[in-house]
């Protein structure tokens, strides 16, 4: 293979196995429920899949699954469904077209979800409780919520050798050790130390290389759009955390942005201005919602989603596989706290992304269906301004339902927001 056949192979690479990969998770969770199988439900922001995978349980990502009715625009039915069922519009879209699902009896377009066997869940997100107890109530089946200590004020984190930070690690090493237990109950199974430690080690290669296609993405132009293709990584890091198969793609994935990085290529637009996203993505128009950046030369090169989605493997924090589990509480605790201050002390954060990435603008995307992520964006968004000159844009629309999108409505903000930066980069070069 000479070396100009080897580099197209590379680029789109990692599109591609990405998409591959996702439509194998949805085909074993497909066959679980086929073969009646047992399954644990969990959602991205401390799924616990480390210990999950040493007993071999497949897990169902329900946040994952709704944002799939979005993209496959059929999440109208589900949501209609859950409303007429009783659940109020005013409700998570997320949680509705779940229940939907669940009514159907796990039909879903990417595939049949199997019922849960085991819930378990953080508070990282407080529609997590509520919405364990619908299958609760559901299923009658077994959850476990774990508590993890937040941050008690912005820029007021506890690291290693605090004796706060310590104390709050121990307390979520009992819980740990509890979790254990009801996994060996639910499974029949014993907990295997060797099999942990091996689940471990793959979960450190992914951490490792996501921190560093993070990075990379700072070149310019930008490598991959954060919002598009990094919802594809997404998938990969919760669906196959802590597996061979994931460790692998992570690793082809830092080689394909690596050889893109070292030979300058980017993305199929002139990349014009750099842009970071705050929120979750718009996915009932997913695709359309893009093109009206990228139709002015824009991408995003980076956004809060990558962090408190990935539920924490962008911190690119490695297990000590010689006390496995006191480890796993740390990287749970620093994980699942990033994750929260992602959302709420995001301020900090974005103030360093503006600087590593070159941004030109920050693009805040308030939603009906999430109070948690855009409780506060407004402020924030002043706050930030306030401390920075960066040019800013408030679009609101929806994750879930299509009712509350106004295409026309955001293009007519959109572009007034390109045609601002553009007058602003025009008065810069004229040095006036």
């Amino acid at each position: 293979m000479t070396t100009e056949q080897s580099g197209q192979e590379l680029v789109g690479r990692g599109n591609r196995e990405g998409a591959a990969l996702f439509k194998d998770w949805f085909t074993e969770l497909d066959q679980t429920a086929a073969n009646g199988g047992q399954a644990a439900y969990v959602f991205v922001m401390g799924s616990l899949n480390e210990i999950l995978k040493s007993f071999d349980l497949p897990v169902v990502f329900p946040e994952i699954n709704s944002l799939q009715t979005a993209v496959r625009r059929v999440a109208h039915e589900y949501l209609d469904e859950a409303e007429d069922y009783g659940y109020s519009p005013d409700i998570c879209g997320y949680v509705k077209a779940d229940v939907a699902v669940q009514l159907r009896g796990g039909q879903h377009p990417m595939g049949q979800i199997p019922p849960p066997s085991l819930t378990v869940l953080t508070n990282a997100c407080n529609t997590y409780i509520k919405w364990a107890e619908i299958w609760e109530r559901m299923y009658e089946t077994p959850t476990f919520t774990i508590d993890i200590p937040g941050t008690r004020q912005a820029g007021g984190q506890t690291w290693q050798g605090d004796a706060d930070f310590e104390a709050d690690r121990r307390y979520i090493e009992v819980q740990l050790t509890e979790l254990i237990s009801l996994c060996e109950e639910v499974t029949g199974r014993k907990f295997d130390i060797d099999r942990f430690r091996e689940v471990l080690g793959h979960a450190n290669t992914m951490s490792r290389c996501w921190s560093r296609i993070l990075e990379l993405n700072s070149a310019r132009p930008a490598l991959f759009n954060a919002v598009t293709d990094g919802t594809i990584f997404l998938g990969v890091a919760n669906g196959f955390r802590g597996t061979e198969t994931g460790a692998r793609y992570f690793e082809r994935l830092v080689e394909e942005m690596e050889y893109k990085a070292a030979n300058g290529i980017g993305q199929t637009i002139e990349e014009k201005y750099r842009l970071l996203f705050v929120g979750v993505p718009c996915y009932p128009i997913f695709r359309r919602f893009n093109e009206l950046f990228s139709e002015w030369d824009a991408t995003f090169v980076n956004s809060t989603y990558l962090w408190f989605a990935s539920g924490g493997t962008n911190r690119g924090f490695e297990y000590d596989l010689a006390d496995p589990l006191a480890s796993l509480a740390e990287g749970t605790l620093v994980s699942v706290r990033d994750a929260m201050d992602s959302m709420f002390h995001q301020n900090e954060i974005l103030a360093d992304m503006i600087t590593d990435f070159d941004a030109d603008g920050v693009i805040y995307h308030p939603i009906k269906s999430c109070r948690t992520v855009s409780t506060g964006l407004a402020d924030g968004r002043r706050y930030l301004t306030e401390q920075i000159d960066i040019p800013t844009l408030f679009i609101e629309s929806d994750m879930m339902d299509r009712r509350v999108v106004s295409e026309a409505q955001m293009k007519n903000r959109i572009d007034a927001f390109f045609e601002g930066l553009e007058s602003r980069r025009q008065h810069s070069l004229a040095g006036t």
